[in-house]
């Protein structure tokens, strides 16, 4: 990912959260990444910003759509049948 064209599609209060909307992304097959300034994790009351889910530009609608309908209780996600 080109930190220059990424998009910040949530804002969560901790990590655990911020991941797992990352999980869920990626699920979907957009890569995602997760920032936060807290010291690589060593110092998690520096969250003040909050813990930000981040996707590139183009993945930036559908990922706000993801987290919205996960928000909602209503996430799907289509995987292949086997």
């Amino acid at each position: 990912m080109d930190d220059a064209s990424l998009e910040v599609v949530g804002s969560f209060l901790n990590r655990v959260d911020a991941e797992l909307a990352r999980g869920a992304l990626e699920a979907a097959d957009i890569p995602a990444t997760v920032s936060a300034d807290d010291a690589a994790g060593t110092r998690p009351h520096l969250w003040l910003g909050g813990v930000r889910v981040l996707v590139t530009a183009a993945d930036a609608e559908r990922a706000r759509e993801i987290l919205r309908a996960a928000e909602d209780n209503r996430l799907v996600i289509d995987t292949p049948a086997q």
